[in-house]
């Protein structure tokens, strides 16, 4: 799959609503559904899905990133696509907030559509970044406390 098909949206930065990503998919739909739903077609669960950020340069000179979707048991790429590092940022400091009023378990929403159609919306708490050297950035990522990585 194609990094132009995906479009992102992160929406709810500034109120007090659920800080949501919103991944659009307009392109062949037979390898992502597979890739987002189990033999019987159920979606993956959220403890099957892990989310995370690539920058390809400084993280000090907004280098244009990778946001990767990946299926926590096999360890396989559910999706990627291109994304503005400091719209990222900007957006995981918006779940940090957030996830001080409650349960950091649920700091922020994750939605994949296919062309405009719902196939997956999950609640997660962890967004790990990465340097272009594949470095963990924890200063940068959301990690609940009392996860050790």
């Amino acid at each position: 799959m194609r990094r132009d098909y995906f479009t992102i949206d992160a929406r709810n930065l500034d109120t007090s609503g659920v800080p949501t990503v919103a991944i659009n998919f307009e392109g062949p739909t037979e390898q992502l559904v597979e890739r987002l739903t189990h033999t019987d077609g159920e979606p993956l669960a959220s403890d099957e899905v892990d989310v995370a950020f690539r920058l390809q340069g400084p993280v000090d000179e907004q280098p244009e990133g990778v946001v990767a979707v990946t299926n926590r048991i096999t360890g396989e790429f559910v999706l990627e696509l291109n994304a503005d590092s400091d719209d990222v940022l900007r957006f995981i400091e918006a779940a940090r907030e957030y996830g001080k009023q409650g349960d950091e378990s649920h700091r922020y929403r994750i939605q994949v559509s296919i062309d405009s159609d719902q196939l997956l919306e999950q609640q997660k708490g962890t967004f790990l970044v990465y340097d272009a050297n594949g470095d963990l950035l924890r200063h940068h990522s959301l990690i609940p406390s009392g996860v050790e990585l």
